[in-house]
């Protein structure tokens, strides 16, 4: 069953505009999950929206939004008055302006979210606007709403359609400096940046998704499977963290543990570690026999 649109309307640049959707592009769902359960019958536990005070439950229709300006003091907000200062919904993503993409600091980055014309109506404006934004190598701004709340969402040309990421508000990211000034500036020598060069170096690879392992993931299959069975489930043996003495130390012997990894690829590659030599050693004989 093909997945449902998360938002509907149109994407419009200047005077031309064609009609899209746009649909989660991640999803967590196929990520074990689990129920609340009471051990003593098996039952699921289910929760009721109560009176802190009176402890008596309350129905939906009485229960309204409040905002705390003192200890328990709240300024109390009906749904009309919410609703009065809604964004109002124009079902449009109207472009405003291009920017570099180097530019947008990985902070703000959001949601992001596949976008495709929707029907046939319009798919050669969505076509036009996707090259436009391709072949300028910029990132086009624009503001969507989702559920009465303003987002800014930046699209760029991504294969045949286009991908919108939802960008944080200013006020919604914090500043590094909270974090970062009390870092003392530390000393460091030649030596240790040259070893610790070294190391990356050696576990210099390609950004590859397809080997991401999510470890506790599959750790949860397995105990659900042995759950299943009946089988015993076993904590596993901790294992005590190799003490550091010295920086220096600790940098040479990861340098002499990556290298023997180097060493040891070609035997694990080929299956038999003594295979290279055999066929260096018959290779030998054919050139002293010619």
């Amino acid at each position: 069953m093909a997945p449902r649109a998360y938002w509907k309307g149109y994407l419009k640049l200047s005077l031309v505009s064609c009609p899209i959707a746009l649909f989660p592009a991640t999803s967590e769902r196929e990520k074990i999950s689990f129920h609340q359960l009471n051990k003593n019958t098996g039952h699921r536990i289910k929760y009721r929206k109560v009176d802190a005070d009176t402890g008596d439950e309350v129905e939906a229709p009485d229960i309204i939004k409040g905002y705390e300006v003192g200890k328990g003091e709240y300024l109390e907000l009906e749904p009309e008055e919410l609703e009065a200062i809604a964004i109002e919904s124009k079902r449009t993503i109207e472009i405003d302006e291009f920017v570099p993409r180097k530019e947008i600091d990985e902070l703000y980055l959001n949601s992001p979210y596949y976008i495709v014309p929707d029907g046939e109506v319009g798919q050669q404006a969505f076509a036009v606007i996707r090259e436009a934004i391709r072949q300028e190598g910029m990132v086009a701004i624009g503001k969507v709403v989702f559920t009465s709340r303003e987002h800014v969402i930046a699209l760029e040309a991504r294969d045949n359609g286009m991908l919108g990421v939802t960008l944080r508000y200013p006020y919604e990211v914090r500043k590094e400096a909270d974090y970062f000034d009390d870092i003392p500036d530390e000393k460091i020598t030649k030596d240790m940046l040259d070893l610790a060069k070294h190391i990356v170096e050696t576990k210099k690879a390609h950004f590859e998704p397809a080997r991401f392992e999510d470890r506790y993931e599959e750790a949860l299959k397995d105990l659900l499977k042995k759950k299943q069975s009946g089988q015993k489930i076993e904590a596993p043996r901790e294992r005590e963290p190799s003490k550091v003495v010295n920086l220096m130390d600790a940098l040479r012997r990861s340098v002499e543990t990556e290298r023997g990894g180097e060493r040891r690829k070609p035997a694990r590659a080929a299956g038999n570690a003594r295979a290279p030599k055999k066929a260096g050693r018959s290779s030998a004989r054919a050139k002293k026999a010619g």
